[in-house]
């Protein structure tokens, strides 16, 4: 029997533990959160106490933290991921960034949305120029198992980040604010959803077809979330909003009466704010 693939994730936030769920029968997982309240009550999966026990267990090592914590993780993990894929799923921080601070491991980056949940994640993916050839691949098998996966230049993950990343909040916005039935999404909804989304993409710099097609991965992903987890739109949006960042920044446009568009560049601005690049 093939020896399962040992795949370390670090951060088990919403996207962490979304991440974990989907690839632990398929692989042997392992994870590990500063916060052990996070991992405790999970009895099917392994745990790590710790960074250095998890690198020393796990080939291939998800970065799923967030930006303002990176290079805490980064400095714990340097000495210890020689040869090993690191794949980032932390806004704004570029492959090189990641490169020049592990200097002997293999760096791609991915960014998943929330429709990882229920394995309807649009997730962007690049390679670092420390990535071998196969490394990618790996990247796009791990993540398919979450939903779509597209490869596109790095200088355009910034702006993956405000339509695939941050859209869904602006689609859960709109049906909190215009109270509508999750079970019950409007036709004309749907349709303002795609329109507005594609508008957005757009403008922050994706070709017509790719915006289409974002747009409607999108907002068929975000309103299908909403049914399956019976969660409330306000409690996604607020799931997907962290302090200070793309989404939030997004949302503070919109609750202005700012357009999706202007909501979109808004985001791009706050990842290119929060980006390390070399």
């Amino acid at each position: 029997m093939r020896e399962k693939k040992r795949i370390g994730i670090i951060g088990f936030g919403n996207m962490g533990s979304a991440i974990t769920e989907r690839l632990k029968e398929k692989y042997e997982v392992w994870v590990f959160d500063k916060d052990k309240d996070k991992t405790e009550r999970f009895s099917d999966i392994n745990v790590s106490d710790n960074t250095k026990d998890l690198t020393n267990k796990a080939d291939t090592i998800i970065l799923s933290v967030k930006p303002q914590d990176f290079d805490a993780v980064l400095n714990e993990v340097k000495n210890h991921v020689k040869g090993k894929l690191i794949i980032s799923i932390a806004a704004g921080i570029t492959t090189a960034y990641i490169e020049n601070n592990l200097l002997q491991a293999r760096v791609v980056r991915v960014m998943p949305n929330i429709g990882a949940r229920i394995g309807e994640a649009e997730t962007n993916l690049c390679a670092g120029k420390s990535a071998l050839f196969g490394d990618l691949t790996l990247a796009r098998e791990l993540f398919d198992h979450i939903g779509k996966t597209w490869e596109i230049p790095e200088k355009m993950m910034d702006a993956a980040t405000a339509i695939c990343g941050s859209g869904p909040a602006y689609i859960f916005y709109d049906m909190e604010k215009n109270h509508i039935d999750p079970d019950r999404v409007p036709e004309e909804a749907k349709k303002k959803y795609i329109h507005n989304l594609e508008t957005a993409a757009e403008k922050v710099g994706f070709d017509h077809d790719t915006a289409l097609k974002f747009a409607a991965a999108t907002t068929g992903s975000s309103i299908h979330l909403v049914k399956m987890t019976g969660l409330q739109p306000r409690e996604l949006r607020e799931q997907v909003t962290s302090k200070g960042g793309t989404t939030e920044a997004a949302l503070k446009v919109l609750s202005a009466g700012g357009s999706w568009a202007d909501a979109a560049e808004a985001a791009l601005r706050r990842a290119k704010e929060l980006s390390k690049q070399e």
